[in-house]
């Protein structure tokens, strides 16, 4: 019985064919190798400049330098914790929390003092140290617990003003909390954040 191969080349295929001389069968074998000719070359996609640009970084120029919306003055009673505070305001004492940003609990009942938490009520006390007591309003209120959401400014003899609640976050002492519709600083206080962590400060310390 006698043997004989044969090549045959179609379209994109190469055929080879081993005929079985005196068989009435053929084995047909298929080679999925492309010819030259058929070749296409490899093709990178780059992605668009908008996803290769890096996000903008605010500097210390860029921070609010005073309060953008309607303000009252206050006079600081006492420092709770890194993000609340007790003040009296238009005559009367009550509590205010920070808005955009929270610090580790160290007074929240049935909670253990969280790490950092300390510091963090420390550094705010110091923060409000020297200077007249400013709370900004954003939209809301209050919270669900009563207590004033307002952004904590210190006036300076100078005339310098200090966001408390920025600084607190810039160096590493709070995190970014953002509760709609409050927003007025969350893009400053996400920078600040980047900020921080990329410089390892506080709470992003290894």
């Amino acid at each position: 019985m006698r043997r004989q191969r044969v090549t045959v080349r179609l379209g994109v295929l190469t055929v080879t064919c081993l005929l079985v001389v005196g068989c009435t069968n053929v084995l047909v074998v298929a080679s999925a190798r492309p010819t030259a000719a058929f070749a296409a070359p490899a093709t990178v996609v780059s992605p668009s400049p908008s996803l290769l640009a890096p996000t903008p970084v605010a500097t210390a120029s860029a921070w609010p330098d005073r309060p953008q919306g309607a303000t009252e003055s206050a006079s600081l009673v006492r420092v709770v914790d890194g993000d609340t505070i007790r003040a009296v305001v238009d005559g009367v004492e009550r509590r205010i929390r920070y808005i955009g940003m929270d610090t580790p609990e160290s007074v929240a009942p049935g909670t253990p003092v969280e790490p950092f938490s300390l510091e963090a009520s420390a550094e705010n006390q110091r923060l409000l140290l020297g200077g007249e007591l400013i709370l900004e309003r954003d939209i809301s209120e209050v919270d669900r617990f009563g207590r004033l959401l307002r952004y904590i400014w210190i006036r300076r003899p100078t005339g310098e003003h200090t966001l408390v609640n920025l600084e607190l976050i810039l160096r590493g002492y709070a995190q970014v909390a953002t509760y709609p519709p409050d927003v007025r600083y969350a893009h400053v206080f996400l920078a600040a954040q980047r900020e921080a962590r990329e410089a390892s400060r506080g709470l992003w310390a290894p």
